[in-house]
């Protein structure tokens, strides 16, 4: 595919995520029905699709509307490229730009690609760090990988990587992390990853893990597990019973075979047969997603107040059953940036339920290096 054919394959793909098609589904169906495209079109296509999406405000304005053409010729413009040679409408090229999208320079929020219902809250939760960390919502997450101890040392990973052509650099959010700095693309194909050695998990998400109060022996529930990163993670850490539990059981359906490759014992256990007490109960809940809006950049602009206060709803909830499950501690986090999903949860659960307290609090934002996350550890008196 020539650069104008991607540009042209983004927009379509653009314009159905608009129409409200997930951008994973829609990437998929295009890539299905264009077999003509091969691996290089296909990753070049994804990232102009999800650049755009992170920038969908900025670029809409720069590019003369909020369409999937408006967003690419924005995005493009923003990145400096040779417009007139991309949009030349020869072949699978689009066409040449009017008149009337001559587009514009982007102010405001409209510059941080934020939702203007949503500021005011970020700005009180992020406070001073507000544009920096809206700024770097914009650009492109690292990839992180997490080295599996059970399986190598950090050196050993490293030096297993390299000789396949994967580049990584120490992260010091958490010791286990490795950032990505050449070949992202091989990860998934590498021995080092099937083998077990690594696993994709960004910086921040392997910190959380690295603040819970873990030792030998003791019973650990994952409460939502979902995929199981932070489950693989916590079972490298100490020689511990693991649960793990997820409201839908499907986002688990992977998570055995990656214990397998990995080396450790997990227990999946559905919600009608959870049986407590556990020792420690992980409630990484569902949230907005505001701390990895790089990754998931749609969920930006679909988050809605109703959302927002259907999520908080079930934090509560699933705050009140790690209680019942818990006798001694409940590991509460979010990757959100937002107070009310955070330090607002953990303290509406104190009033709510005596004979607990706040034993310890973390939260970091894409300014420390990774995705944002908050971690509250809450003990039972």
């Amino acid at each position: 595919m020539t650069p104008g054919a991607r540009a042209q394959a983004a927009i379509s793909v653009l314009d159905r995520v608009l129409a409200g098609a997930p951008a994973e589904q829609a990437l998929t169906n295009w890539a299905r029905a264009s077999r003509y495209a091969g691996s290089g079109d296909r990753a070049a296509v994804r990232d102009l699709v999800f650049d755009a999406l992170r920038r969908r405000r900025s670029a809409a304005a720069l590019g003369g509307g909020e369409t999937g053409r408006g967003l690419v010729l924005g995005l493009l413009r923003d990145q400096g490229a040779d417009v007139a040679a991309l949009f030349t409408g020869q072949g699978h090229a689009p066409a040449p730009p009017g008149p009337e999208e001559a587009g514009r320079e982007p102010s405001g929020l409209e510059a941080l690609d934020c939702p203007d219902w949503l500021a005011p809250a970020l700005r009180e939760s992020l406070g001073e760090d507000f544009a920096a960390v809206m700024g770097l919502l914009r650009q492109r997450a690292p990839v992180f990988l997490r080295v599996n101890t059970l399986r190598a040392t950090v050196a050993g990973a490293q030096a297993a990587l390299a000789a396949e052509g994967v580049g990584t650099q120490f992260n010091q959010l958490a010791n286990t992390a490795l950032e990505v700095t050449e070949g992202a693309r091989k990860i998934s194909s590498s021995a080092a990853y099937r083998e077990g050695l690594v696993e994709l998990q960004d910086a921040a998400s392997q910190a959380v893990v690295a603040a819970l109060p873990l030792s030998d022996g003791m019973t650990v529930l994952d409460y939502c597990a979902g995929g199981g990163g932070k489950t693989l993670a916590m079972a490298a850490r100490a020689r511990i019973r693991l649960t793990a539990h997820d409201a839908d059981p499907r986002r688990m359906a992977d998570l055995p075979a990656r214990a397998a490759r990995a080396g450790v014992k997990v227990q999946l256990t559905e919600t009608a047969r959870l049986r407590g007490p556990f020792d420690l109960v992980l409630a990484d809940a569902p949230c907005s997603g505001s701390g990895a809006w790089r990754r998931s950049p749609e969920a930006k602009w679909r988050l809605t107040p109703d959302r927002l206060a259907d999520l908080t709803a079930t934090q509560d909830a699933v705050l009140d059953a790690a209680a019942a499950l818990s006798g001694g501690w409940i590991a509460y986090a979010t990757c959100s940036l937002l107070a009310a999903e955070n330090a607002d949860r953990a303290a509406a659960f104190l009033a709510r339920t005596p004979g607990w307290r706040l034993a310890g609090e973390r939260r970091l934002t894409p300014l420390d290096g990774g995705d944002g996350f908050y971690l509250a550890l809450l003990r039972r008196e």
